[in-house]
């Protein structure tokens, strides 16, 4: 797979039929793709913890309760013990990926110490676990009518209430869900 077959930065879209419940109804972002596999964060999932619980096991403490009350989303179904925190650019951190120029994801404590102190990167989320594809299970999911794909778009990432990432991504595609087949067709 050559670098401009890759899916990195683009959003994945559930389909109507995936029945699967770790995916059902979600959008995840693909953060990195080749042709060892696929690594995606699924971004419409909060779970029922909150950023403070994850930092009371970080034994970090939040500077106000604004930052303890933001929910944690379930990233997907690999290594749910394994924290990310998606963000636009902004600070220096230990470990961050570079996903595009307005898109990143860090996975060291140093960003959650930040974000604990107010002082983290603007629009930052935290995600448990990631959505893992092994070398060509991601393309053989989309050929089975699995998932669609698009290109980014930040609002969905960054600005929109997580309840209504999936139908905002349909709404790009100027698709209604309800409406889509089932069964998918290959010409």
């Amino acid at each position: 797979m050559g670098t401009t077959d890759s899916l990195a930065n683009h959003l994945l879209i559930a389909m109507p039929s995936l029945s699967d419940g770790n995916f059902a109804q979600t959008v995840a972002l693909v953060c990195e793709h080749s042709d060892r596999g696929a690594l995606g964060i699924v971004l419409n999932k909060p779970m029922g913890m909150k950023l403070g619980d994850v930092m009371a096991q970080m034994k970090l403490e939040p500077s106000d309760i604004g930052i303890s009350e933001q929910p944690v989303l379930r990233g997907g179904p690999v290594h749910t013990d394994r924290g990310f925190v998606l963000h636009r650019p902004g600070g220096s951190w230990d470990s961050t990926h570079r996903i595009s120029d307005n898109v990143q994801v860090t996975t060291s404590r140093d960003v959650l110490a930040a974000i604990a102190r107010g002082e983290g990167p603007h629009g930052a989320f935290v995600a448990l676990g990631y959505a893992g594809w092994d070398a060509g299970q991601l393309e053989r999911e989309m050929l089975d009518n699995a998932w669609l794909c698009l290109p980014i778009d930040e609002r969905i990432v960054f600005e929109l209430p997580f309840e209504d990432r999936w139908q905002a991504a349909w709404q790009l595609l100027g698709v209604d869900s309800s409406r889509v087949s089932f069964t998918a067709g290959h010409a």
